[in-house]
């Protein structure tokens, strides 16, 4: 009997469905199935019949693609109601050693802060731990000391989306075992161990939202959702262009850029004409010209969140760029000019047997939740993973034990 692991990554614009079988090699993509998503507005549910339509044919196509039923499934769970914050806690530490009570103890107190009534945490991802005066510490269990602190950043979701989403998957016929905030399903399944420590910026520039989140020293330190994505690009160019909105996604896919710096002076693009009238040229200038302005706004604020939240100067890595709307020709140079930094385009390099169709940034996410699920790389410490806080990645271990 094979045993899988699934990753729904609920888009505003798709949904995308990994499946993959688990051994204690490790994960082997087997089945995957996307569909279009009509349901979701800056990632969150406002029509739960279309949702849970994009849903079942997602996981269809992937039980079709794999010959095997969804096991345990993560999902992730997105939109702007999703904040972040860092946190710190100190706790005496009995018996002159720290074990694993105390570290427990020390996150409880860190993560004591107050939260909305209407939000739930998502996740607490650990820091840095101190002991007395020894500072960074990774793994401070079995190490001599009085004193134990902990830094902490704690990623908060609304309660009633996450219980809509829920509700829609479980209509589907799946029901998640856990959600992810996206950014860190990405950070697993695009970046590089050294990226995470010198600090980079991973920025998944979605079709509802752009998100954003921050390693140093190989954990995180800051995240944040923006309200601006891939669909405000289209929504300017059907309006600048006078073209229906299925047209302009079209346009924007195959001929859009963020910056006429790589445009032919002479390159003409047809544009389809509203209620039956004939396509018209135009130069692919004017298309560029206006992408750039939103995609330098998008930039922009993405630059004044890093500068805000103080982590603009952790980035040695610089910047690494995933979603649908990173393909745009130009992106990477128009990034490097506005954030002064090193910019790449991040794929789904992390999860082995991805197939040439999938290595494409907009499915670093559903990359990223397989591997988040599986453990097999980990952005906090071992603390974490071993702890209460690694709760889905614990169920998952016992779970491949139990049959391999």
């Amino acid at each position: 009997m094979r045993h899988t692991l699934t990753s729904l990554d609920i888009g505003t614009s798709k949904v995308c469905a990994l499946v993959a079988e688990v051994s204690d090699e490790g994960l082997a993509l087997i089945g995957y199935g996307t569909a279009p998503c009509t349901g979701l507005r800056k990632g969150v549910v406002v029509n739960i019949e279309a949702t849970v339509e994009a849903i079942r044919a997602a996981v269809a196509e992937a039980e079709k693609s794999s010959g095997a039923r969804p096991g345990l499934v993560i999902a992730g769970v997105a939109g702007a109601h999703i904040r972040g914050l860092n946190s710190h806690g100190i706790v005496a530490v009995r018996g002159g050693e720290v074990g694993a009570r105390d570290v427990d103890r020390v996150i409880d107190a860190a993560r004591a802060v107050a939260i909305p009534p209407d939000c739930q945490v998502l996740h607490v991802l650990p820091q840095r731990f101190a002991v007395d005066d020894q500072e960074a510490v990774r793994e401070p269990v079995g190490m001599a000391g009085v004193r134990l602190e902990a830094r902490i950043h704690i990623v908060t979701a609304a309660r009633s989306h996450s219980q809509n989403l829920s509700k829609c998957c479980e209509r589907a016929g799946v029901t998640p075992s856990d959600f992810v905030l996206p950014p860190l399903a990405d950070a697993e399944g695009a970046l590089f161990a050294d990226e995470r420590e010198l600090g980079v910026a991973l920025v998944d520039i979605g079709a509802g939202t752009t998100d954003i989140i921050v390693l140093h020293g190989g954990a995180v330190i800051h995240t944040a959702v923006l309200p601006l994505g891939g669909n405000h690009l289209t929504s300017d160019v059907a309006a600048g262009l006078r073209t229906p909105l299925a047209d302009a996604e079209g346009l924007k896919i195959n001929y859009g850029v963020a910056t006429n710096l790589v445009v032919g002076a002479d390159e003409m693009v047809q544009v389809p004409g509203v209620g039956g009238r004939e396509p018209s040229p135009i130069a692919r200038r004017a298309l560029g010209e206006i992408l750039e302005p939103r995609m330098e706004e998008i930039f922009s604020m993405v630059q004044r969140e890093l500068i805000r939240s103080g982590v603009a100067g952790n980035l040695a890595s610089g910047i690494v760029l995933v979603g649908g709307s990173s393909l745009l020709e130009g992106t990477q140079e128009l990034a490097e000019r506005i954030f002064s930094l090193p910019v790449r385009r991040g794929l789904p390099i992390n999860l082995k047997g991805m197939p040439e169709e999938l290595m494409k940034p907009m499915f670093t996410t559903a990359a990223g939740l397989l591997l988040y699920a599986r453990g097999e790389r980990g952005l906090g410490n071992s603390t974490a993973r071993n702890g209460r806080l690694g709760r889905l990645r614990s169920r998952v271990g016992e779970w491949v034990r139990d049959f391999f």
